[in-house]
């Protein structure tokens, strides 16, 4: 063998071991979600019954872009009703609210249930020491809480899934919900989903279809994303213990999350022999192709010398039926 065909040979084997390794596992699949759950509970008439709380006047979202984001510090202030507490404390449209304080208790500012919660919880009279930004600059101002007249609107419910460590699908807590577990509007999620292949299932005590998840690892879900951001931030190997309501019974367990096994997917040999598998087909060759194996979990052909072929897998049967 002279040195040319030595180089080109180690050329040949240097590209077939260069590979594109993902960055990210691949998705949990395979979802199982009941009908009965993909539809919002009607629960207008139960809401409109509850408290209304107090009136601020003012109107916020949270400063990221997606669910797969973690929750940043502030609320931007999206609205501010005319002649109301906010606009007499002076607030305006793009605000930052970063921190409230209420009778010397602070609290940094991050969910939109967030405030909710201090509309709820106080009562009317009560000045809310405001840490604000606008444009860049710190502020400080003083909100005074009214008595709120008529409900706050409907929060909007959003579905999202979680395919790489626990398998799940699940929306946010109505307002009902979420008040029958003792959080403010716009906090917890109810798991409406779940993957064959999630950790989760068959667990004792794990979470079921319809149950609100109201913490995971002592950290309350009062934003969707707060879920995420515990579930993919805890350690590969790690439990996670999930606080929830099944009715009115609350409860506390400790639930692992996925393990991803380390599989061999694929090897070669230039010139000589090469094997690939992924989740649903199996492909050996070697000699150039002379010999070709491939396979299913339904089928599979065997090739020789380019011409002769072997093939079996299930068969189709037409049974009759009396």
């Amino acid at each position: 063998m002279n040195r040319l065909t030595v180089i080109c040979v180690c050329a040949v084997a240097l590209v077939s071991c260069n590979s594109n390794l993902p960055v990210k596992p691949d998705p949990i699949a395979r979802w199982e979600e009941p009908a009965e759950w993909m539809r919002t509970p009607e629960d207008e008439a139960q809401r409109l019954q509850l408290s209304a709380g107090t009136f601020s006047g003012v109107r916020v979202r949270t400063t990221r872009a997606s669910l797969d984001e973690e929750p940043q510090p502030g609320l931007e202030v999206v609205a501010v009703v005319e002649n109301s507490p906010a606009a007499a404390a002076g607030l305006e449209v793009g605000d930052l609210l970063l921190r409230v304080s209420v009778d010397g208790v602070s609290k940094e500012l991050d969910a939109p249930s967030d405030w909710r919660a201090v509309e709820l919880s106080a009562q009317a009279g009560t000045t809310l020491e405001l840490s604000i930004e606008r444009a860049a600059k710190p502020m400080r101002t003083n909100l005074v809480l009214v008595a709120r007249l008529v409900p706050a609107e409907r929060e909007e419910v959003a579905r999202f899934r979680e395919e790489e460590r626990v398998g799940v699908i699940l929306r946010s807590a109505t307002e009902v919900e979420a008040r029958a577990a003792g959080l403010a509007p716009g906090a917890g999620v109810v798991l409406v989903g779940l993957a064959a292949t999630s950790p989760w299932r068959g667990m004792p005590d794990a979470p079921r279809f319809g149950d609100v998840i109201v913490a995971i690892d002592q950290q309350t879900m009062d934003d969707p994303a707060r879920f995420l951001a515990v579930v993919r931030s805890a350690k590969p190997e790690g439990k996670v213990q999930v606080e929830y309501l099944r009715g009115s019974e609350r409860k506390q367990v400790q639930l692992p999350l996925s393990k991803r096994a380390t599989e061999l997917k694929s090897w070669s040999i230039p010139f000589l022999a090469k094997w690939k598998r992924d989740t649903e087909r199996t492909v050996f060759s070697a000699f150039l192709s002379l010999i070709r194996y491939e396979a299913t979990p339904a089928a599979w052909s065997l090739t020789l010398l380019w011409l002769i072929d072997f093939n079996g897998g299930d068969a189709d049967r037409l049974q009759e039926v009396e």
